[in-house]
């Protein structure tokens, strides 16, 4: 694939985050995936799974993708994936789908290792929220990286095969401070989260060399191996100078919402000032590392009507509003944020929108509304996103 990325995530499909997925959760007290495993009983956690993993994403939808010319995927998988682990099923049969109906309508898949055990962010999107253990502990460090072993030998002759994503979102000192995830995320049971601390970029580069000379030396030339920023994209200069890696990206996930807990003013304007910052540190990356920006969406403040505080959902919080925007104003904004995105973003080898499709009803549900504009294709139908 020699043209600039133009892809989707497959979000909440194989890794649950339960504001993509509600219903999911419907009878429990859990906030994430861990837990969900353990609040339900094994039939009832395998028939819910079951059926939203082959329901979720289908055949149809990749027909769908190309129609929209979008030429790769990026699939997050939990640590899981090939099972073997206590209370989780894994999923391994339905990524071997996707890659085949990637293969039939000519779209690339960049797989994404999701999850470790003990997380590695204490986000929900790493299946256990308010836990931030697993770079501590070895066991759970060579875990990860025999899941990726196995990923690689399973794929690497597979025609659908772009890259392997060493790992999601791991979490530094800086964003730990401006996040807050212990605050955000409460630890359910505070005893597997005594431990907690951010991840030192000195072990993250580490298990990145590791991660690539294993992966390296089973995948061809030509697949890519990605590595995330750790939100501290300036941080990573001599890490790509100093080692000879070959076919490699760094990728940085932007969200608005990043710009609004800064500080920055929610305005269009505002969100544009941002995305000019924004591209002028990216252009700086790009001469040392090729980079791609693997998350972005064009959720914000200005649309919802009231100040998600960084994009907190209606699972944690609900918001209240004085006016919702009309049709027109929703235009406005999303269609000017999506250009101005996309020329920022084409400073970069391309982008994949966080995310292709949410279970969540934005109409008749009115706490979600202005988190249709996480849903790509949401966004296609309501002519925000501009495909020409």
């Amino acid at each position: 694939m020699k043209e600039k990325i133009n892809g989707v995530n497959l979000g909440g499909w194989l890794v649950l985050e339960k504001w993509m997925t509600p219903n999911l959760f419907k009878g429990t007290s859990a906030d994430d995936e861990y837990y969900l495993a353990h609040d339900l009983s094994p039939q009832e956690y395998y028939a819910r799974l079951e059926t939203h993993r082959s329901e979720f994403i289908t055949e149809s939808d990749f027909i769908y993708l190309r129609q929209l010319k979008i030429n790769l995927v990026r699939i997050p998988v939990p640590y899981f994936i090939f099972g073997y682990c206590n209370h989780f099923i894994g999923a391994i049969e339905y990524l071997d789908k996707a890659f085949n109906w990637a293969k039939a309508y000519d779209i690339k898949v960049l797989i994404d290792l999701h999850t470790v055990p003990g997380s590695q962010n204490a986000f929900d999107n790493s299946g256990l929220s308010g836990v931030c253990t697993w770079a501590q502990n070895e066991e759970d460090v060579d875990f990860a990286l025999n899941v990726l072993a196995k990923l690689a030998e399973r794929y690497k002759d597979h025609e659908a095969l772009w890259g392997i994503q060493v790992l999601n979102e791991p979490i530094t000192e800086k964003m730990w401070k401006i996040m807050k995830p212990e605050e955000r995320y409460p630890a359910r049971n505070p005893i597997m989260a005594k431990n907690n601390q951010p991840i030192s970029l000195e072990f993250l580069k580490e298990f990145y060399l590791e991660a690539y000379k294993k992966l390296r030396s089973i995948l061809t030339d030509d697949i890519k191996i990605i590595f995330h920023d750790a939100f501290e994209l300036d941080k990573w200069e001599d890490f790509f100078l100093n080692n000879n890696l070959e076919n490699v990206i760094l990728d940085t996930h932007q969200y608005l919402m990043f710009g609004e807990m800064l500080g920055v003013e929610q305005t269009i304007e505002g969100y544009k000032d941002y995305l000019d910052h924004i591209g002028k540190e990216i252009s700086k990356i790009t001469n040392y590392v090729p980079v791609m920006v693997g998350e972005w969406s064009l959720f914000n403040s200005l649309a919802v009507g009231a100040d998600t505080k960084g994009g907190i959902n209606p699972t944690q919080e609900k918001f209240t509003r004085d006016k919702s925007a009309t049709n027109e104003e929703l235009k406005e904004i999303y269609q000017t944020l999506w250009k101005k995105s996309l020329n920022t973003w084409n400073l970069t080898e391309g982008h994949i929108y966080w995310t292709y499709k949410l279970n969540i009803d934005t109409i008749n549900d009115p706490s979600w509304y202005g988190w249709d504009a996480w849903d790509f294709s949401r966004s296609v139908a309501k002519e925000w996103i501009t495909l020409n």
